[in-house]
């Protein structure tokens, strides 16, 4: 189950030095049983092709992780405590406006390049007349 121990190193390496030894373990733990659902039913039950597990360990890992060391980082859990004016609330917005602007970015990416990919398949056919995809024949 290499997506268990990778994806418990994913979520642990922005939070090394700042959580206890203890933390660390429960992070590494959480991450890896999350990333190991999101390999075995998430990428099947929506079909996305990933055949590195590259979200499922790194995605995945990543967001479990941030949200976790907030949680770890307490003194009273060995911890190195939070910064002034840092909370749990600010670190999941953080996550969650991160994740909708990769989503809009490769949305965007994809549409711009599958509409160049049909029209240069459609001019290769000559089933178009010009460039900008009008006249159809």
């Amino acid at each position: 189950w290499p997506e268990v121990e990778g994806g418990g190193l994913v979520a642990i390496t922005p939070a090394s030095g700042s959580v206890g030894p203890m933390g660390a373990i429960v992070i590494g733990a959480a991450a890896g049983f999350f990333c190991f659902l999101a390999v075995a039913s998430l990428k099947p039950r929506f079909g996305y092709d990933d055949s590195l597990d590259v979200f499922g360990v790194h995605g995945i890992g990543g967001i479990v992780g941030a949200l976790l060391t907030e949680i770890f980082v307490s003194e009273d859990l060995g911890g190195m405590g939070l910064a002034e004016g840092v909370t749990l609330g600010a670190q999941f917005w953080g996550q969650l406006c991160s994740a909708c602007f990769s989503r809009w970015l490769i949305a965007e990416f994809s549409l711009s390049l599958s509409s160049k990919s049909l029209e240069v398949l459609l001019a290769d056919c000559g089933w178009m007349k010009t460039k900008n995809m009008k006249g159809w024949t």
